[in-house]
């Protein structure tokens, strides 16, 4: 074995503890990473791993004993050319176009604008989905931003769909998306913080029960979206 395919598998190896450790959304620590396009597919391919375990009985994640392990190897190599930055979930150009978009309202009362409508199937109860949003409040002076998985080292967060780890509001929003879309939410004060959110520097608190907005990105439904590239993966053993 050379110091490369050493370096790789245990680079590997460590990738496999973070994907079947516990990850919540109330957490940045607690989430994937994926700043570049190659930890985008870090984040696919780590997603496919925990949905292996950890998809509701019945699911099939679609990860084989040989292709868990070549894939793993794979992204060991993919560690090593990660990059840095991360786009917006809505940027100034998308800002300015939003308002024009059409305005659906289901019958709880939330609303939303599709940016980009996505691929695929939306996400059964219960199963995972590796998403980056933003939750926003009116102020006197515009929108403003009191969280987003995109501070920090922006990673984006593994949220199980219809379980209530997440704000109502949020959780009915993402139930009907799709991979790759990107919507905004305008979620009403029953479906919000009940508790409201404390400020910190440099962003508002929230007030209990109050309207608040979200874009969010779905990025990947682990056990889904059978177009994942395993590195080096084989075909399913016998």
């Amino acid at each position: 074995m050379t110091t490369k395919t050493l370096l790789a598998t245990i680079a590997a190896a460590a990738l496999l503890f973070a994907c079947l450790a516990p990850r919540s959304p109330s957490s940045i620590e607690a989430s994937l990473i994926a700043k570049s396009p190659a930890q985008a597919r870090i984040v696919r391919q780590c997603s496919r791993v925990s949905a292996a375990s950890r998809a509701p009985a019945g699911a099939s994640a679609g990860v084989s004993r040989r292709g868990l392990g070549f894939g793993l190897l794979g992204v060991g190599g993919l560690l090593a050319s990660r990059g840095a930055g991360a786009a917006e979930v809505c940027d100034s150009s998308c800002e300015t176009d939003v308002d024009n978009l059409p305005l659906q309202t289901t019958r709880t009362g939330l609303k939303y604008r599709d940016i980009k409508v996505g691929e695929g199937d939306t996400p059964p109860k219960a199963f995972d989905v590796v998403v980056h949003y933003t939750l926003k409040i009116e102020t006197p002076t515009g929108l403003k931003p009191f969280f987003s998985s995109l501070e920090g080292n922006g990673r984006p967060l593994d949220i199980r769909v219809g379980t209530g780890m997440v704000i109502p509001g949020l959780d009915e929003g993402l139930a009907t998306m799709r991979k790759g879309g990107v919507r905004r939410l305008y979620i009403p004060g029953n479906l919000s913080f009940p508790n409201g959110v404390k400020a910190k520097p440099g962003s508002p608190s929230v007030p209990p029960n109050s309207a608040i907005v979200a874009d969010v990105q779905l990025i990947y439904i682990p056990g889904i979206d059978d177009d994942l590239e395993i590195v080096g993966a084989g075909e399913d053993e016998e």
